[in-house]
């Protein structure tokens, strides 16, 4: 039993390194699409992606919980506010990345945990340990420092942060799997955007048909690229602990950033560089004390299994 649980957990490794590693390398796919616009890639994309998980629900028989959704308003009014904010998230992403600015969109996957943090404390109420409103405060401090850099708010960093931010929040109460819940988004963006593609072909710009089959072939796998990821994610969050799993999430920015520096050779001023130092510091300490809190409550769940009548400790 033993092996077979090592195995199971070098298993889930595996698809969680596949997984961010896949969303961290996307910044080399984007370009390609060229000379597509963002537009038109971000349509695609929809389109293609419902596809794909369509095609893979149809071979595993997973249709059941469509059933159950489209009885209850309520996750189906979620789900469409989730399709919502994940269309601004990949299209200001594709933008960013065909536009030259992969580096700021790695800082918004940077961002994001402490995004999510302040979400939680803004719309749920949640209350924070004192580690935590320190790297809130050393995130809040980053985004001056690189304001002032600018010349303006990272933008594109803060709407992307935000973005997933809320679209974790959204996806948390629906409580849906990774490839249903795809499915169920991208069911919802696909006539929205099939109808844009439709326009865009009236008015001669749709590049689909146009560029070649290599083009058209390349266009038609955004829907490979955005579920693939997620079919290895949702294999890794079955198999390895969630600290894990917290902790292999930022192979994607990280990724991101170095493709945006060594491949890309986007600019980093100093001012650049001492806005990504603040928010590293902070996600250590934010790492740290998730570890620290982990930890504790293993030696909790310990005593209590020793000796019930242990005093719990604090965490």
């Amino acid at each position: 039993m033993a092996g077979t649980s090592k195995g199971e957990h070098r298993i889930g490794l595996l698809n969680g390194i596949a997984a961010y590693g896949m969303w961290g390398l996307v910044p080399l796919f984007w370009p390609l699409l060229k000379p597509a616009g963002a537009m038109e890639i971000l349509a695609h994309r929809m389109v293609w992606s419902l596809v794909f998980v369509a095609v893979a629900l149809v071979f595993t028989r997973r249709w059941a919980w469509a059933g159950q959704l489209l009885r209850q308003p309520r996750r189906l009014a979620l789900i469409a506010v989730a399709a919502a904010v994940i269309t601004v998230n990949w299209g200001v992403y594709i933008w960013a990345v065909n536009s030259g600015h992969v580096v700021e969109a790695s800082l918004g996957y940077f961002i994001n945990p402490l995004m999510t943090i302040a979400l939680g404390v803004l719309l749920l109420k949640e209350r924070l340990r004192p580690v935590q409103w320190a790297a809130v405060a050393v995130g809040f401090a980053a985004v001056v420092v690189l304001t002032v850099g600018y010349g303006q708010p990272p933008w594109i960093s803060l709407c992307l942060a935000v973005s997933f931010a809320t679209y974790g929040l959204v996806k948390k109460k629906v409580n849906l799997g990774g490839v249903e819940s795809l499915a169920a988004e991208t069911a919802i963006q696909f006539l929205p955007a099939l109808a844009y593609l439709i326009w865009l072909g009236t008015h001669g710009g749709l590049t689909f048909a146009t560029q070649g089959p290599t083009h058209a072939v390349l266009l038609a796998s955004t829907g490979i690229v955005t579920a693939l990821p997620l079919v290895c994610f949702g294999a890794a969050a079955i198999r390895v602990p969630l600290s894990t799993l917290g902790l292999l999430q930022y192979l994607a920015p990280v990724f991101q950033f170095l493709l945006g520096i060594l491949y890309f050779h986007e600019a980093m001023p100093p001012e650049r560089w001492a806005g990504f130092a603040l928010v590293w510091l902070a996600l250590a300490l934010l790492t740290w004390d998730a570890m620290r809190s982990a930890h504790r409550a293993r030696v909790v769940a310990m005593s209590r299994r020793t000796d019930p009548a242990a005093v719990t400790v604090d965490v």
